[in-house]
């Protein structure tokens, strides 16, 4: 009788057996949304720079008909830039910057994009093809 109670006792797991698996799965959780977390933010910012490439063909075949970008109300809503980019991107005309020769497009970061994509913030491009940035991280890395 003494046998099956010792047997009985043996099986299952220690609190701290039990406490060690929970702390093990709670770093690998944190590590996981915080690659998560960053994978959500490259990939909002690479369908805005989409978005930007986008509007710039556009602007160039408007130039190609008309020989200038001055009369170009609006570059149009493109699907790209739909839903997905509106909560997390403003993009646009840069104000001011419209000429017979000369744009810069931009997308600014806005609410959650904003506070977590602080090396790249505001992305830009202009008639030339340049690509901009106003953040620290180096343009490569953004675009």
């Amino acid at each position: 009788m003494d046998q099956r109670y010792s047997r009985s006792s043996e099986l299952g797991f220690t609190l701290l057996e039990v406490m060690i698996t929970v702390a093990i799965v709670a770093i690998l959780s944190s590590i996981a949304y915080a690659s998560y977390d960053s994978f959500m933010v490259n990939s909002r910012r690479a369908a805005a720079a989409t978005c930007l490439q986008e509007r710039a063909q556009f602007m160039e075949r408007y130039y190609s008909t008309y020989l200038t970008y001055n009369r170009v109300a609006t570059p149009p809503v493109i699907a790209q830039c739909g839903a997905e980019i509106t909560p997390f991107y403003q993009v646009g005309m840069r104000a001011g910057s419209l000429g017979a020769k000369t744009y810069i497009l931009q997308a600014v970061p806005q609410g959650i994009q904003a506070a977590k994509d602080v090396g790249c913030r505001t992305l830009t491009l202009n008639a030339q093809g340049v690509r901009g940035v106003t953040g620290t991280k180096p343009v490569e890395r953004c675009w």
